[in-house]
């Protein structure tokens, strides 16, 4: 039976996909891109935001169209959207023959067996359940690939639906995660980024102190791994210890996610949040200082209930004082359930576009210059991928001189930017890690050649 796989959502999502496509290739299923020629369809939803919320919702009512007309004869989903909304699902999509909760994903062998068998059954685990790790068949087709390290959180931010969908925060144990790790070194892996919920507290839960720094050092003696990149990390839970293995480790990328949601103390103790505008600020600065080249990415957002206009501009001085290398805002999502959605004095749509728009603006001024600031430097970078293979221009020798897309350690994929290499007179393989000289720069991307 050849099966159709959606992975929507963030990246935590995709390493579950990538459990399940593990699990029922050991059971003999086969795989395919193609809606038109899938037996059966797995959707593995999001509902983080409402954008992603509804992204979900289409995509399942879609496929539901070809489980009507017999295209398919098995329409599975899993993940945040089908904890979160089963009975919905359930009664508005009839043509979902099975939901997986979030906890759940390794039924997924018998969720398909009974659907094809013509019952109809459902799978929830504990929403607390201790992780679980499988072997993964990886769908990223380029040299980067994910290490989740924990499940759920604790934060329990006020606009923020994660903990009822995803329990709290429960840390994979270090050796299964050394063992995948290894894994992904063995099968080509060069470029491997760290994510959960929150990536700094990780093992408080199982070992009672905070074992990210050990957990990278031991990462960075595995063989294969070029770089090792850290996201999702909570500001507050930023230790010394972190600080010195990046600085004394060198596969580990100057990088850093830092969620920040606001500059305004008043709105961060109404999200729940455990850091102040001056915590933030000496955050950054004592990162900066530590380590001078770090590349810093945060998120922002606008239009939080209560948010003023002088709470919306104590967060454009944030921004403009501490210039984040990479920034992301999203407007407020109310989400059912959380504290937020039934918090007074809710900001109207247009307020809330208004003011990501005039943070994304000014944003945009700061990375326009970083990336002209690059110019002369040398960079290693690593390849993406090939552009303009159909009519390249020709060198002085005659010969076919090529475009290609990379990345440097301070981009990570499918959030920032792209390096691009021009005048490249043979072919690099996708995951090959080069040296690049900075010659200009294009808005938020930068353009090179090969360093001699």
């Amino acid at each position: 039976m050849k099966i159709l796989f959606i992975s929507l959502g963030c990246e935590k999502n995709r390493v579950e996909t990538e459990y399940m496509l593990g699990i029922l290739a050991e059971h003999g299923y086969e795989f395919t891109d193609d809606a038109q020629s899938a037996e059966a369809a797995v959707i593995n939803t999001c509902c983080f935001i409402n954008d992603a919320k509804q992204e979900s919702i289409d995509t399942i009512l879609e496929l539901a169209e070809l489980r009507k007309s017999g295209k398919l004869r098995a329409l599975i989903v899993a993940g945040c959207l089908g904890q979160r909304y089963k009975e919905e699902i359930q009664k508005e999509i009839p043509e979902v023959d099975s939901i997986l909760g979030t906890t759940a994903f390794d039924k997924i062998v018998e969720a398909l067996d009974e659907v094809l068998k013509g019952q109809v059954q459902n799978y929830f685990e504990n929403i607390d359940r201790k992780p679980v790790t499988y072997n993964r068949i990886l769908s990223t087709g380029t040299a980067y690939s994910y290490l989740k390290i924990a499940e759920g959180c604790n934060k329990n931010c006020t606009y923020c639906i994660i903990p009822k969908v995803r329990g709290h925060y429960r840390s994979v144990p270090m050796e299964d995660l050394i063992k995948e790790a290894e894994e992904l070194a063995y099968n080509g892996i060069k470029e491997l980024i760290i994510v959960a919920q929150e990536t700094t507290v990780y093992g408080v839960d199982l070992y009672g102190k905070k074992m990210l720094p050990e957990l990278l050092t031991k990462l960075c003696r595995i063989e294969g791994f070029e770089w090792i990149r850290i996201m999702y990390c909570y500001p507050e839970e930023i230790t010394d210890e972190l600080i010195e293995v990046m600085k004394k480790e060198p596969k580990i990328c100057h990088y850093l996610d830092l969620p920040i949601q606001s500059g305004s103390d008043a709105i961060l103790r109404k999200m729940g949040r455990r850091t102040d505008n001056a915590d933030i600020r000496r955050i950054v600065e004592k990162l900066r200082s530590e380590i001078p080249d770090i590349c810093l990415r945060t998120t922002l957002i606008s239009g939080f209930p209560g948010e003023t206009a002088d709470d919306h501009n104590q967060t454009m001085k944030l921004i403009s004082d501490l210039r984040f290398d990479r920034l992301g805002v999203f407007t407020y999502s109310p989400e059912e359930d959380t504290v937020a959605a039934a918090m007074e004095d809710q900001v109207p749509e247009r307020t809330k576009k208004t003011r990501r728009t005039k943070l994304m603006k000014m944003q945009q001024e700061f990375a326009f210059e970083g990336a002209r600031k690059m110019v002369g430097r040398k960079l290693k970078a690593i390849i993406e991928g090939r552009i303009g293979d159909e009519d390249p221009d020709t060198g002085d020798q005659g010969r076919p001189l090529y475009t290609y897309v990379a990345r440097t350690y301070k981009d990570s994929p499918d959030i920032d930017g792209f390096l691009f290499i021009e005048n490249v007179p043979y072919d690099l393989m996708s995951g090959k890690f080069v040296d690049v000289m900075i010659t200009g720069s294009d808005e938020y991307d930068l353009i090179g050649e090969l360093a001699e």
